[in-house]
């Protein structure tokens, strides 16, 4: 990592050492005669504040400046997932895309909660229907 010596500088020498390809192409390993490389989908972002300044009140009695003032702040942020892995096997490139388990549980879930509402709306149109029918039938 390169030194700064202001703290933007700092994240921005941060971000670049995080954000590399590195991060999303990772190191080709062999396994079973193929080349595999393992691919990340890298997300990375940096926000910077800073001030400085004298300022005066404007309730203050005196003309002169009556604070100071200094800032700073910075961050940075990066998040890795894998994707998946580029298999070399015999001058043939093939894609294996990485399952997300989490993604698939959620998935799952959604779609029953979905099931389950349609299934209480349709029950409760069913039911009016019979009780409107019933009191047809009597009257």
């Amino acid at each position: 990592m390169a030194e700064s010596d202001n703290p933007a500088g700092k994240v921005i020498d941060a971000a670049r050492d995080a954000l590399t390809v590195r991060r999303v192409f990772g190191e080709a390993y062999e396994a079973d005669g193929a080349t595999v490389i393992p691919v990340a989908r890298v997300l990375g972002g940096a926000g910077m504040g800073y001030g400085s300044g004298m300022g005066r009140d404007p309730r203050a009695e005196s003309d002169g400046p009556n604070a100071e003032g200094t800032g700073g702040g910075g961050t940075f942020g990066a998040c890795a997932q894998p994707a998946g892995v580029f298999v070399i096997r015999g001058g043939e490139v093939t894609w294996k895309p990485a399952l997300d388990l989490n993604v698939a549980i959620l998935g799952g879930q959604l779609l029953g909660g979905v099931i389950a509402i349609a299934v209480a709306c349709t029950a409760r149109v069913r039911a009016k229907s019979q009780a409107q029918s019933a009191r047809w039938r009597r009257g």
